[in-house]
């Protein structure tokens, strides 16, 4: 997950600076025609940037409350106790929900103020704004779900490593030996 995560995070961020770029020079060209195609560009990658963004997000939220459940499956099931991994992934899927809710919130509020720049209802300033605080706050939250998603991966190993061990313990085989069998 941590592979898949810093490649869609840094196409991400390569895409809101793209359209950013897009919408800046659709903005001041002054050739009419090729205006019009700039801007279409800067909406249509846009519009996928902000998709984009949402379902890395939601990809986040999924992931810790599938794999927080799993923790705590395993817990139950070995009799491990709740400190220190349960405890954790909870605690690191508590730090990271906020930032990707409010990272995709900020772009939703972008993309609406760039539909009411489009009707000439908002001043463009009011998205230019927000697309640069999107920019900012996808790159804080990307950096926090990459740290939570790292330390996540860590303790599902430790809770693995530990079945293994009890496994072990009670003659059983290992979870490698077992997934082969199967």
């Amino acid at each position: 997950m941590t592979r898949t995560f810093t490649i869609l995070a840094a196409i991400l961020t390569l895409a809101q600076l793209a359209t950013i770029g897009f919408g800046f020079y659709s903005k001041f060209l002054d050739l009419s025609e090729l205006k019009k195609d700039i801007f279409l560009i800067h909406f249509f990658l846009g519009l996928a940037t902000a998709i984009g963004l949402l379902l890395v997000h939601c990809i986040i939220f999924t992931y810790f409350l599938g794999t927080g459940r799993w923790v705590k499956e395993v817990g139950l099931a070995y009799d491990l106790p709740d400190e220190p991994w349960p405890k954790l992934t909870r605690e690191l899927k508590r730090s990271a929900f906020p930032a990707a809710l409010f990272a995709m919130l900020i772009a939703i509020a972008t993309t609406s103020a760039g539909a009411g720049a489009q009707l000439q209802s908002w001043r463009w300033e009011v998205h230019a704004t927000l697309a640069f605080a999107t920019l900012l706050i996808n790159l804080w939250a990307f950096r926090v779900e990459y740290r939570n998603v790292t330390l996540n991966a860590t303790v599902i190993r430790e809770v693995l490593n530990e079945v293994d061990r009890i496994r072990a313990a009670r003659g059983l085989p290992s979870n490698a030996e077992e997934l082969l069998r199967n």
